[in-house]
């Protein structure tokens, strides 16, 4: 019985294992599916937030005296 259970194990380690990989090796695909600087056809930069949304404040902090 204890054989069966490291197999089960076994398994269970090598498809989590499998899916990893296929997920981390879509990710680099879809991320260099287009040349850097252009876009790809179908995609609309209306829906997609401006950078300033994400980082920092969308204005530069001034410093007063």
């Amino acid at each position: 019985m204890n054989s069966l259970a490291t197999l089960y194990r076994d398994l269970a380690c090598a498809a989590g294992a499998a899916l990893i990989s296929v997920v981390a090796s879509l990710s680099f695909l879809t991320s260099t599916a287009v040349l850097p600087g252009t876009q790809a056809v179908g995609v609309s930069t209306s829906i997609v937030q401006p950078l300033h949304a994400w980082f920092g404040q969308p204005e530069p902090a001034v410093l007063v005296d």
